[in-house]
C-alpha cells in the first residue's frame, strides 16, 4: 500500500509522530459516530414543546438515523473505492457538521433534514472506520477497535449528562446545546486533515467483497434460506430495537419515574459508556469460545431484567442503567462475532452482514416510534419497557441457535 510504503521510509520518530496523529484522528473520528444523535433523547420533552411533536414523531428524531444508515451504509464502500477512505471519512465529518449547525434553524423541518443528515454522515464513519483500522492495525484491531467503541462511549455518555445542563442556560437554549457539540466535529475535521495528504483504497479483501457480493447475487441471496442467518439476523435487529428505544426515550422514562432531567441526563450517559466495556471483556473471551451459546443467553436475559428494573424498582435505576447497557454493547458485539463465526467464507459473511444489518436497522427504526405511540395511548412507558424486555428475551432465545458451533452451509451455483 501506498501510505504504508511512505511511512516504512521515515525516521522511527516521524514514524511514532504519524501513527499517534493517525490514532488521535481516528479517536475523535469516532466521537462522532454517536453522540450528535444520542444528545437529542435529554431534550426531547422541549423539542416536543417547542415545536408541538406527538409522542410519535418525536421518535422520529431517533428513526431517521436508523433509516439513514440503512440506505447509506451500502454505499460507503462504493465512495471509498472512488476517492479513498480519508476523504471519505472528511466528507463524513462535513456532513455530520453541517447537520448539527442545521439544527439551530427554528424550523422543524431543519430538524428532521439535519438529523437525516447526521445519520449519512455517521453511516459512512461506521462502515469506513472500521475497514481503515483492520488496513492499518493489522495487528491490533481488537485493541483499535475496543478504544474507538470507548471513544464512542465516552463522548456520546459524556454529551448526554452536559446537554440538559447546557441547553438550561439561557443565551443557549436546546438548540444552542445540541450545537454545542460542532465543536467536536470541528477538531476532529482538523485533525483529519493532515490524512488527505494520503489517498489510499480499501483493502484487497473489503474490495474484493463489494464487488463480488453484487456479481454473485444469486449466490449471495441464498444466505435468506437458512434458518441460521435469520437467527443471527435477528438477534442483532432484536437487540438494536431495544437500544434504540431505549437511546431515544430513556430520559423520558427516567423523569416520569420520579428523577430529575439532569440526573436522567447523567443516567443516559451511563448507559453508553457502559454498552462500551464489552468489548474488553468478551473479544478476548469470544476468540477462545467455539459455542456462544452461554454468553448470549446469559447477557440478554441481564437486559430483559434490567429494563424491568426500571418499570418496577425505578430507585435502582443507576444500576438497571448500567446494567441495560452492558447487555445492549455485549449483544451488539455478539451479533457481529456471528456474523464471522457462522460464515465459510468472506462473500457469505459480507452477504449475511448485509441482510442482518438491513433487517436490523429496519427493525430498530419501528422502536422508538411504537414505543412512543404505546406511551400516548396508555399514558405512561410501561409498554415501552415491555416491548425492550421482550425484544431481549427473544435474543436469548435466537442466541441458543446462532450461539451454536454451526456454520451456514457452502453456497452453490445452481
Amino acid at each position: 500500500m501506498e501510505s504504508v510504503t511512505r511511512l516504512g521510509r521515515l525516521s522511527p520518530r516521524v514514524l511514532a509522530s504519524s501513527s499517534f496523529v493517525l490514532v488521535l484522528g481516528i479517536f475523535f473520528v469516532a466521537a462522532n459516530l454517536r453522540a450528535p444523535i444520542t444528545g437529542i433523547a435529554p431534550l426531547l420533552d422541549k423539542i416536543i414543546a417547542a415545536f408541538e411533536l406527538s409522542n410519535t414523531q418525536a421518535g422520529m428524531l431517533t428513526t431517521l438515523p436508523l433509516i439513514a444508515f440503512a440506505i447509506a451504509s451500502p454505499m460507503a464502500a462504493s465512495l471509498a473505492r472512488k476517492i479513498g477512505i480519508e476523504a471519505s471519512l472528511f466528507i463524513s465529518l462535513l456532513l455530520i457538521c453541517g447537520g448539527i449547525n442545521l439544527r439551530l434553524m427554528d424550523s422543524v423541518w431543519a430538524l428532521y433534514i439535519a438529523t437525516a443528515t447526521i445519520g449519512v454522515g455517521i453511516a459512512i464513519g461506521n462502515v469506513l472506520l472500521p475497514s481503515l483500522i483492520k488496513r492499518d492495525f493489522p495487528a491490533r484491531v481488537a485493541v483499535m477497535t475496543s478504544c474507538y467503541v470507548l471513544a464512542m462511549g465516552i463522548f456520546s455518555g459524556g454529551f448526554s449528562a452536559l446537554v440538559t445542563p447546557l441547553a438550561s442556560l439561557q443565551v443557549l437554549n436546546w438548540q444552542g446545546a445540541l450545537g454545542a457539540f460542532s465543536l467536536i466535529t470541528l477538531l476532529s475535521i482538523v485533525l483529519w486533515i493532515p490524512r488527505l495528504r494520503t489517498r489510499t483504497m480499501p483493502d484487497t479483501i473489503s474490495a474484493d467483497i463489494s464487488v463480488q457480493v453484487p456479481v454473485n447475487c444469486a449466490k449471495a441471496s441464498k444466505v435468506w434460506h437458512f434458518p441460521l442467518a435469520w437467527q443471527v439476523t435477528l438477534f442483532l435487529g432484536l437487540n438494536s430495537f431495544m437500544t434504540y428505544i431505549l437511546i431515544g426515550w430513556l430520559p423520558n422514562i427516567l423523569v416520569e419515574s420520579g428523577h430529575t432531567p439532569e440526573y436522567a441526563g447523567v443516567l443516559h450517559g451511563w448507559l453508553q459508556v457502559a454498552s462500551a466495556v464489552p468489548g474488553f471483556v468478551l473479544i478476548p473471551l469470544l476468540a477462545r469460545l467455539k459455542d456462544q451459546r452461554i454468553p448470549a443467553v446469559v447477557i440478554s436475559i441481564i437486559g430483559a431484567v434490567s429494563t424491568l428494573g426500571l418499570l418496577y424498582a425505578p430507585q435502582f435505576a443507576i444500576y438497571w442503567t448500567i446494567m441495560v447497557g452492558f447487555s445492549s454493547g455485549g449483544c451488539f458485539i455478539l451479533g457481529l462475532s456471528f456474523i464471522s463465526f457462522r460464515s465459510q467464507d468472506a462473500v457469505q459473511a459480507a452477504s449475511l452482514s448485509g441482510m442482518a444489518q438491513s433487517f436490523g436497522y429496519s427493525l430498530a427504526a419501528i422502536g422508538p416510534m411504537l414505543a412512543g405511540y404505546l406511551y400516548s395511548s396508555l399514558g405512561n412507558w410501561s409498554g415501552g419497557l415491555w416491548l425492550c424486555a421482550s425484544a431481549s428475551l427473544c435474543c436469548a432465545i435466537v442466541g441458543l441457535g446462532c450461539g451454536r458451533d454451526h456454520v451456514l452451509p457452502k453456497f452453490t451455483t445452481s
